[in-house]
């Protein structure tokens, strides 16, 4: 079994982008950026803090405490914690024989782990600290059902425009090195204008003509990612001045929504749909993602 967590190859990226108005100011919230993180959670996406406290408070049945503690698991969890896209067969194939029936339980209780800490650390940075309910575990038969209500509700808010949500999704995407993702594109974004140079450009975001709020809503992503419990200070303050605070907590809560494709990548079964060119998808009123 591998000692050592692979290290990620790329901790930051520089990024170069076409243009596009994606990030319109439209703040109507009584929510300041003091008015500490869980609070903003609650005022300005009461479903989805809702659904993220439910999240947190459930644990696969059959599960036990020793096979989470295991040092196979351990060791996944850790490489999937780090940088996702470098989990490799050995590491796999040990957590595979080490949780056989339950890996994909598993993996989940991983990615709500992973994901609960960089959403409280993120809003907790761009708010204010506060105090996150800590809710005690109860077993449930299907994990996944939990969360997927999650990622409807993260679906159901709109104050990033459709172009910009997607350019969000493709940063993510790329930083965890998720194959089916990245051959997916919204017909939304499509819709509003976006074409391939412009999803192309997240790559090299920080020195394109992207717009200001653009440039940082990604940004905020790639901390996220890359250096959740300490985000720059330049990071916050772009985001302050260029998002209101529903954008940044929809940002937040897309990273979060979107890191779902870790446990794909994690387990290898992140295979694209498609050989040539892309997939298209659409995200219905309900917040179910479907291809076309």
């Amino acid at each position: 079994m591998p000692t050592e967590v692979r290290e990620s190859r790329v901790m930051t990226v520089q990024t170069n982008d076409g243009g596009t108005d994606s990030a319109t100011i439209d703040d109507h919230s009584t929510a300041g950026w003091s008015s500490g993180g869980a609070a903003a959670l609650a005022e300005l996406a009461p479903d989805s803090a809702k659904a993220f406290t439910t999240l947190v408070s459930v644990r696969p049945s059959g599960v036990h405490d020793e096979l989470l503690e295991s040092p196979p698991v351990k060791a996944f969890a850790e490489q999937f914690r780090v940088d996702v896209s470098r989990v490799d067969e050995e590491l796999r194939a040990e957590f595979v024989a080490a949780t056989r029936d339950h890996q994909f339980s598993v993996a989940q209780m991983i990615w709500i782990g992973d994901v609960a800490a960089r959403l409280r650390g993120a809003l907790d940075t761009l708010f204010g600290p506060s105090e996150w309910p800590a809710p005690r575990r109860h077993p449930v038969r299907e994990v996944w059902e939990t969360i997927d209500e999650f990622m409807r509700t993260v679906a159901h808010h709109h104050a990033l425009d459709p172009t910009l949500t997607e350019l969000v999704r493709l940063r993510g995407a790329r930083q965890h090195d998720c194959r089916l993702c990245q051959s997916r594109r919204s017909v939304a974004a499509i819709e509003a204008g976006a074409d391939e140079a412009l999803f192309t450009s997240v790559d090299d975001y920080a020195t394109s003509d992207l717009p200001a709020p653009t440039k940082a809503a990604l940004a905020l992503v790639d901390a996220m990612i890359w250096t959740p419990q300490d985000i720059p200070a330049d990071v916050v303050s772009d985001v302050r001045a260029q998002l209101s605070p529903e954008q940044a907590v929809e940002v937040v809560l897309d990273v979060i929504r979107n890191a779902a494709n870790k446990i794909a990548v994690a387990l290898g079964a992140d295979t694209p749909e498609v050989t040539e060119g892309v997939q298209l998808f659409v995200t219905d009123a309900d917040g179910v993602v479907s291809t076309v």
